[in-house]
């Protein structure tokens, strides 16, 4: 009987992978249908805090180049308000934790590889653990893997919901943690110092930032909508009482990196105004994808999805942690971001289904 991708979504969506549990579960359950399908499978994992962590590398075919296809089976957590692990379909959707982001988009990569017959070169159906808290999964895959030391393949679609639109390049993201330092004390004996206060004057530097990243040409790309920054900022004196001066404030700081803007001198804004107020400050960086909209891979992609030209989008993928070792790849999945992540998460089940035989285009280009 010819798989579904609507059915194997609904499989994997029904067992709880959140990214603060285990994934093992729904990662046996991947391998155990692959393996059925004649893949040689690669099982990767290791302990986060006791928890246990798997990654999957699954192989098709013999020789070298080819076609990756790069998914993660962790999600959010599941929320109140609905059966997030009970999948249903309603009015043409898959509701269910996970559906769209990306145990769907997942799920069509599975059945269009196992689709795929005889290939001429290799297809790689590559499933990871904890894209959604640091991309551990896909780390440990480039670091560990044996079954693509010996060459990754030639192309890649990282499956990330795009609507079925092909994605040449995404956002970064950099966080920049600022503390202040005070002393407890009530109140009433003015013997505290409050972090709040001390931290108050860089807090009033950062909110004229919003309109200079918002309007300054140095930090913005017309390719992305909104083309700024998405300059934010959240603020937390730890729960100190009304009545208690507060011993530490911290401010975290986020900004949404992209090409051909001055990404560094951004930054550079924010860590120097700390710094001159006296605060203690931490950066981390995540960069941004990007490949050229004119490129092979970008072309195909548009041809196997006959869409006209590829775009931008705002959020971030493991696209960046595979660009060393994998130049032509793509970002190019079913489902809609907006409903990542969302109480009632869903995917349109016709677009899922669309997705198998967009792959399948791409399969036949790359091993055919």
């Amino acid at each position: 009987m010819p798989l579904s991708a609507t059915q194997v979504a609904r499989d994997l969506i029904a067992i709880p992978s959140v990214s603060s549990q285990s994934n093992a579960e729904v990662s046996q359950h991947a391998h155990d249908l692959l393996l059925d399908h004649g893949f040689e499978i690669e099982r990767l994992s290791y302990l986060d805090n006791g928890v246990e962590k798997v990654s999957l590398v699954a192989k098709k075919g013999a020789g070298t180049g080819g076609i990756g296809f790069f998914s993660h089976t962790d999600t959010v957590p599941g929320d109140v308000g609905w059966a997030p692990f009970d999948p249903v379909i309603r009015d043409g959707r898959l509701y269910g934790r996970g559906s769209c982001d990306m145990k769907g988009p997942a799920a069509a990569t599975i059945v269009a590889a196992v689709e795929a017959e005889a290939p001429r070169r290799p297809i790689y159906v590559v499933l990871t653990a904890d894209e959604e808290v640091g991309y551990g999964g896909a780390y440990q895959v480039l670091r560990e893997s044996k079954l693509l030391a010996g060459g990754w393949p030639e192309y890649g679609v990282v499956a990330e919901p795009t609507r079925l639109r092909p994605v040449y390049s995404h956002k970064g993201g950099t966080l920049v943690t600022v503390h202040a330092r005070g002393a407890a004390a009530h109140s009433s004996t003015e013997k505290g110092v409050s972090a709040n206060f001390k931290i108050a004057p860089f807090l009033a530097e950062m909110a004229a930032l919003v309109l200079v990243f918002r309007s300054d040409p140095r930090y913005l790309n017309a390719e992305f909508s909104p083309p700024s920054f998405g300059f934010n900022m959240i603020l937390t004196d730890y729960g100190t009482k009304s009545n208690v001066t507060a011993p530490k404030t911290t401010a975290l700081l986020s900004l949404r990196d992209m090409p051909n803007v001055d990404n560094d001198g951004a930054v550079a804004l924010l860590v120097d105004a700390a710094k001159r107020h006296g605060l203690e400050v931490e950066v981390k960086r995540n960069p941004y994808f990007y490949v050229a909209p004119d490129s092979e891979m970008a072309r195909m992609a548009c041809e196997a999805s006959g869409i006209a030209k590829p775009e931008t989008v705002a959020f971030g993928t493991e696209a960046i942690i595979y660009e060393g070792v994998l130049p032509k790849q793509i970002v190019l999945g079913p489902g809609d971001i907006a409903q990542a992540h969302t109480v009632g998460e869903f995917i349109d089940v016709a677009q899922l289904e669309e997705a198998v035989g967009v792959y399948r285009r791409l399969i036949e280009r790359a091993c055919g």
